[in-house]
């Protein structure tokens, strides 16, 4: 099992930056891919960026494409979201999720954190 607890989130002000964290315990050694999504009000959960532990390899949504960046440490224990430029449309609740190897979908998921953008 793995358990992925998110922390970071909060109140800003448009065009200001945040960094999500998200710890994960448990068998990390059998994860393939991390990923960040989030959900806004009334909207389905959306892929936001998704991170390839072998190889780095990585890709976002075009809403967040050259202003948010996705990355792990710590053998995979610990993954970011560095979100710059922050719009309200961005405001929503931000998972963190894993893959295990063989899998075709996230089957790991974080309780959630909440990022609100509001003058």
């Amino acid at each position: 099992q793995l358990q992925l607890v998110e922390s970071g989130g909060g109140l800003v002000q448009p065009g200001d930056s945040l960094k999500i964290s998200c710890a994960a315990s448990g068998r990390t050694a059998f994860i393939s891919a991390m990923a960040w999504f989030r959900q806004a009000p009334g909207k389905e959960r959306e892929l936001v960026a998704a991170l390839l532990t072998h190889g780095g390899h990585s890709r976002y949504s075009d809403s967040v494409n050259g202003r948010f960046t996705i990355s792990t440490a710590n053998n995979k224990r610990s993954l970011y979201l560095k979100m710059n430029g922050l719009k309200p449309k961005d405001r929503a609740v931000y998972f963190c999720a894993a893959r295990d190897r063989g899998k075709e979908g996230y089957n790991y998921w974080g309780q959630g954190t909440q990022v609100t953008v509001s003058s």
